[in-house]
């Protein structure tokens, strides 16, 4: 697997730089603690404020922090594991993605107008900490497909959360629910963009290890 391969998801970079740091692994604590706590944070206002798109975020933060926890477990596996591990990852986030779609859908038929005010206020505090995640793991962006992985979470994450401020002020001017339960499927088509990158690095690499192990010359 060449490095132009795989450059268009702007994850490449040396395959171990990242895995051996140990400020890596001190990033990855930060990162677990902020999605995690967050999330819980986001999922209560979700339902106080009735946004579908503060819950499907509420929902990738805990995602996002239980799959960096793993992580930081599989840093210190093989290249091949790490590899499994992101595939999981891709797919989980597929499975999210599909999940927040047709849970809109559903909300769709009887779609009520969310409180704009709350809904608003925690999607900025939701940016402040995604920011700050993004900002944790820059620094390692160039990696495998785990790292990568990771990095597009917390990447998608600050990006999804200035939807959910520009839908929140929609919300306030229109009245309706309609951008909320617009920006919950846009969160949810930027998961499966990115579960798509994931799983297709991850298993570029495990096929690179099942060449390897052959002795099939890798391009």
């Amino acid at each position: 697997m060449t490095e132009n391969e795989t450059s268009d998801c702007g994850c490449t970079g040396d395959t171990q730089r990242a895995a051996d740091d140990p400020a890596y692994r001190r990033a990855l604590w930060i990162v677990v603690a902020l999605n995690l706590g967050f999330g819980v944070i986001e999922a209560f206002g979700g339902f106080l404020a009735d946004s579908q798109a503060l819950k499907a975020d509420a929902l990738d933060f805990i995602g996002d922090g239980s799959i960096t926890l793993i992580g930081i477990v599989a840093l210190a596996w093989s290249g091949r594991t790490r590899a499994r591990v992101a595939l999981a990852q891709g797919l989980f986030l597929g499975g999210l993605g599909l999940g927040v779609i047709g849970f809109a859908i559903w909300r769709s038929l009887a779609a009520v107008a969310p409180e704009a005010g709350l809904m608003g206020g925690i999607a900025v505090a939701a940016l402040v900490v995604n920011i700050a995640a993004a900002l944790v793991l820059m620094r390692f962006r160039d990696g495998d497909a785990h790292v990568s992985a990771i990095w597009l979470f917390s990447r998608n994450d600050a990006i999804a959360n200035v939807g959910v401020i520009i839908a929140a002020a929609l919300v306030a001017w229109t009245g309706q629910a309609w951008p909320d339960l617009m920006v919950a499927a846009i969160i949810a088509l930027i998961f499966l963009h990115s579960a798509y990158l994931i799983v297709r690095r991850a298993v570029d690499e495990l096929n690179a290890q099942h060449g390897a192990d052959a002795g099939v010359p890798l391009s």
